[in-house]
C-alpha cells in the first residue's frame, strides 16, 4: 500500500513514512529508521585529531589546556596526528587549520583559546568562516553545561562547533577547566558519531 492511501481516506500517514519523504533520514527496503544508537554504533572508534591552541603566551611547557585535549583523545583510542601553538593572530591560525583541514588523516580539529570578547580574542570568526555547517547545540549545550559550574559568567564564552567538507571543527576555551568539561561531557562521546555522519549514512 502506498503512503498517499493513507493520506487519501482521511488518516495520517506513518511518522516514518512523512519524515523519510521529508529527507529526515534514508530508509533501507524494508527497514524502519536508523537509529542514533545504530549510527553511533557504526561509528568509527578511532579518528585522526589535531590540537591548536591559540595563545600569545602559551609554550610548549605551560600549554595545560592543549596538552589536556591531546590526552584526553588518546586516553579514549583516538590518534593526535598534530599539536601546534600560534599567536593570537587570525591569519596564522586560519592557514594552520586551513592546512589541516586538507590532510586525508586528520578527521578533527580542536582548537582552544581565544574564545572570549577580549579585543585579541579571534577565534570565534575565524573557525565561524571556515565552518560549513555549524553544530549550533554544542555551544548551547556547552555555556548551559558552564553556567551550571560558574554562573552568568559562561555567557561570555563563544565556544563553537562545525563541519568543514568531511572534518569536524570545535573551538574551545582557553581555561583546563573548561576544556575538561567540554571534553568530557560533550566531544569525546560524539566524537567518533561526527566523523561517521561525514562520511555517509549508516543504512541497514
Amino acid at each position: 500500500m502506498r503512503d498517499g492511501s493513507a493520506e487519501r481516506r482521511g488518516r495520517k500517514p506513518p511518522v516514518w513514512s512523512t519524515l523519510s519523504r521529508c529527507g529526515r533520514f534514508r530508509l533501507s527496503p524494508g527497514a524502519g529508521p536508523v537509529s542514533h544508537e545504530a549510527h553511533k554504533a557504526a561509528a568509527p572508534v578511532s579518528v585522526g585529531c589535531a590540537v591548536l591552541t591559540i595563545s600569545d603566551t602559551r609554550t610548549e611547557a605551560t600549554d595545560r589546556s592543549g596538552r589536556a585535549i591531546a590526552e584526553l583523545l588518546a586516553g579514549k583510542g583516538h590518534r593526535v596526528v598534530s599539536r601546534e601553538i600560534v599567536p593570537d593572530e587570525p591569519d596564522e591560525a586560519r592557514a594552520t587549520i586551513a592546512r589541516w583541514l586538507e590532510m586525508a588523516d586528520i578527521d578533527v580539529v580542536i582548537t582552544t583559546g581565544g574564545t572570549g570578547i577580549a579585543p585579541r580574542d579571534g577565534t570565534y570568526e575565524v573557525v565561524d568562516g571556515l565552518i560549513e555547517k555549524h553544530l549550533d547545540g554544542f555551544g548551547e549545550l556547552f555555556r548551559w553545561l558552564s553556567y551550571r559550574d560558574i554562573g552568568s559568567a559562561a555567557m561570555l564564552s563563544r565556544a563553537c562547533a562545525g563541519t568543514a567538507g568531511r572534518s569536524v571543527i570545535v573551538a574551545l576555551p582557553g581555561s583546563e577547566r573548561a576544556v575538561r568539561l567540554a571534553m568530557t561531557s560533550l566531544v569525546l562521546p560524539e566524537l567518533g558519531h561526527l566523523v561517521g555522519q561525514l562520511r555517509g549514512p549508516v543504512t541497514r
